[in-house]
């Protein structure tokens, strides 16, 4: 298994200075930018399209793990593509032909991941194990930042790590990721984190320390049993 991954949500940021913030986490010590574009319609919620996405790229030169939770993905994929998205996921909830998605996705020369939702199985990833380079497990409802994280979908990092095998698959878990949650996904086999509330709290001269914590919580979880 690769090293683990700090991605920041920019969901929690400031959005009057997210040029700055995203320059913020970046100094801070994020290995990823991880960008939740959400439509109002598949979650309750809507946060920004591929043109904030554009405007921002230039802020870092890190990865940039853009999560879409929208429906129907297939018409907005080359705009984010080519705003500068390294990495799209999408949810597998959102439509009929996953394949198809994937195959878009892998045709603008970026790397693919799939979705679940808290109360989607394990099983539903198995079908598109051998086209994926991400799948990204919810730890919370998707829509709102600022969630708790739900425990039983522990197991189902576990059962997705089993899955992925010896496949070069990152899994990601999203929501509810602090110092103390962080230690039992990575024990159960996530290598990807995505943080929101617990890396934006306090400002930006917070930042780095809230990282490295969240770091150092996991990275000793997974000493335990690496």
């Amino acid at each position: 298994m690769s090293t683990i991954r700090i991605a920041p949500s920019i969901l929690s940021a400031d959005f009057a200075k997210l040029g700055e913030e995203v320059r913020a986490i970046d100094e801070a010590g994020a290995d990823w930018i991880h960008c939740d574009v959400m439509d109002g319609h598949f979650v309750p919620n809507i946060t920004f399209g591929p043109d904030v996405l554009k405007a921002i790229r230039p802020h870092t030169k890190k990865f940039f793990d853009v999560h879409l939770m929208i429906a129907p993905v297939d018409p907005y994929i080359e705009a984010f593509a080519k705003a500068g998205a390294d990495l799209i996921s999408f949810h597998v909830e959102a439509g009929p032909h996953p394949h198809r998605t994937i195959q878009a996705i892998k045709a603008q020369g970026k790397k693919a991941g799939i979705v679940l939702n808290p109360g989607t199985p394990a099983s539903a990833a198995e079908p598109l194990i051998g086209d994926v380079d991400l799948i990204l497990l919810m730890t919370v409802n998707p829509g709102f930042g600022g969630q708790s994280f739900i425990h039983s979908v522990v197991d189902k990092i576990a059962q997705i790590r089993a899955l992925i095998g010896g496949r070069p698959i990152a899994l990601e878990i999203d929501g509810g990721a602090t110092p103390e949650t962080a230690p039992l996904a990575v024990k159960a086999g996530a290598d990807v984190l995505v943080a929101g509330s617990a890396v934006f709290k306090g400002g930006p001269s917070a930042y780095a320390s809230n990282i490295a914590a969240i770091r150092k919580a996991a990275e000793t979880a997974r000493g335990d049993w690496v």
